[in-house]
């Protein structure tokens, strides 16, 4: 149906919703723009549809929420012009929104104490080339910074600028610098530790996870500080665990991702015990899902069958299919590692009955990567681990074939996989061009995992490497 794939689906032909007065209170209007697609659909279309015209905006589920709810009640300048690419036409008002005159005006700068600094932001609005650009907080250049902070990493790292601590306690400890800046934790300390989840895993959706790791440690650490300095409101204390866990698990994936095993299991387990300590199933039920993954590539494929079910059934309260498929996928990995064809069979099944009923309103935001493409991955994963390579290579194929070609990581994943796959099938010619394919991604993509399938994709491909294109291949490999 067009208006679940196409972000200006109906722009141009449906008719122009009625002119209201923007007002607080929900954005209905933006709500009928969304149409029948989950917030986390509809993010991804604003994605897709802000590559079509050069800008890049990190917008997710929490976004869309917040715009619908009202929080949001001026885009910035980046969203805008999005927006208006995806229903031409429409005014920022026909949206739902205020004009940026009575949001970010004179009178509305003066009540929010704003500085002359953040006057003199507000002049130059249109932000430098290749920025990730998120919505507008009340304290526009705080955000500014954070966007900064995150491209640049300085000597504050992203712990003391991007999550709202004064530079002048960079040297301090993480919990002493938090103690000294922060009284009391509010909803901006809260909102730049949401914004460190997302924007590492934006950026490890592009480039991978080495360049990473390292960085992403220091605001982990000042998240949990954070929580130790305590919040002034229990839904403030509800979204900071969770938003602490989910930086857990988004750290714990890129030490997974570079092949740190033992950090990235120390902070997935980390993430658990947030979530038990929160009483938050959602979260729970991520950390078991990556421990189960984390558990596989380890070579612990009991284990990842144990996450997976225990993961299954923190999900169950959540009413989300597609996370249970999820679950389901990786259920089945751990009986692929484990020999039992019958069972992961089943798994699969089950998995890609609870993936077809679509996408629901509770599908937690984490979430958007797991598309078909990504399906298709993970059931290549378990027939390759059963040894069925030619069934793998079918798999893998189609997910190289299915992802989005601007998440470079995940389509270099999937053709390292294909490579392998083939090389294992006895396709050495097909193998290698797969081969190819990922070496012209790892410009871009920095990935210990990948680096370590193409090894070994090469070690098996050695014995034919009196083929030109197998040797041609080794050739690059090697000088890589």
């Amino acid at each position: 149906m067009a208006t679940t794939t196409d972000p200006r689906a109906g722009a141009n032909s449906a008719a122009r919703p009625p002119e209201r007065s923007p007002a607080k209170g929900p954005n209905t209007a933006f709500r009928e723009l969304r149409g029948q697609r989950s917030p986390g659909e509809f993010a991804a279309a604003v994605r897709r549809a802000a590559r079509e015209i050069g800008e890049q905006v990190a917008c997710d589920a929490r976004y869309v929420g917040r715009v619908e709810a009202g929080e949001i009640r001026c885009p910035n300048y980046a969203y805008e012009r999005v927006f208006r690419h995806m229903f031409p036409g429409l005014t920022l008002a026909d949206m739902g929104f205020s004009s940026r005159e009575a949001v970010r005006g004179r009178g509305a700068r003066a009540g929010c104490g704003a500085t002359p600094a953040s006057a003199a932001h507000q002049q130059h609005p249109a932000p430098p080339c290749g920025t990730i650009h998120h919505e507008e907080d009340r304290n526009d250049e705080e955000s500014d910074v954070l966007r900064r902070a995150f491209m640049t990493g300085g000597s504050a790292t992203l712990a003391a600028v991007s999550l709202g601590l004064l530079p002048e306690y960079a040297g301090a400890a993480p919990q002493d610098r938090v103690h000294q800046s922060v009284r009391r934790v509010g909803e901006a300390e809260v909102g730049a530790v949401e914004e460190a989840v997302r924007r590492i895993r934006l950026l490890d959706d592009r480039h991978g996870a080495n360049g990473l790791y390292r960085r992403a440690a220091q605001p982990l650490r000042t998240a949990y500080a954070l929580l130790d300095a305590g919040t002034a409101r229990r839904s403030t204390a509800e979204r900071l665990h969770a938003g602490a866990g989910e930086l857990a698990i988004s750290v714990g994936w890129l030490a997974h991702d570079s092949g740190h095993y033992e950090e990235a299991r120390s902070h997935y387990a980390e993430a658990l015990a947030t979530a038990r300590l929160a009483g938050d199933p959602a979260l729970e039920a991520h950390a078991f899902c990556n421990m189960s993954f984390l558990a596989r590539d380890a070579g612990r494929p009991r284990e990842a069958l144990r996450a997976a079910q225990a993961g299954g059934r923190a999900a169950r309260r959540l009413g989300s299919p597609r996370l249970l498929a999820l679950l389901g996928l990786r259920e089945a990995g751990g009986w692929a590692g484990l020999g039992d064809r019958g069972a992961c069979e089943q798994s699969l099944a089950r998995a890609h009955t609870l993936f077809a009923r679509g996408p629901a309103e509770r599908d937690p935001e984490w979430m958007t990567f797991f598309v078909e493409a990504e399906l298709e991955m993970l059931e290549a994963q378990c027939w390759s681990a059963l040894g069925d390579w030619s069934r793998a290579a079918s798999h893998a194929h189609r997910a190289a074939c299915l992802q989005d070609p601007h998440f470079a990581r995940n389509l270099a994943l999937y053709r390292a996989e294909l490579a392998d796959d083939l090389a294992r099938a006895g396709s050495p010619t097909e193998s290698a061009a797969a081969g190819h394919q990922v070496l012209d991604l790892l410009p871009e993509v920095q990935s210990t995992r990948i680096q370590a399938m193409l090894a070994d994709t090469a070690r098996i491909l050695a014995p034919h490497a009196n083929c030109p294109e197998v040797r041609t291949f080794l050739e690059r490999r090697a000088s890589v």
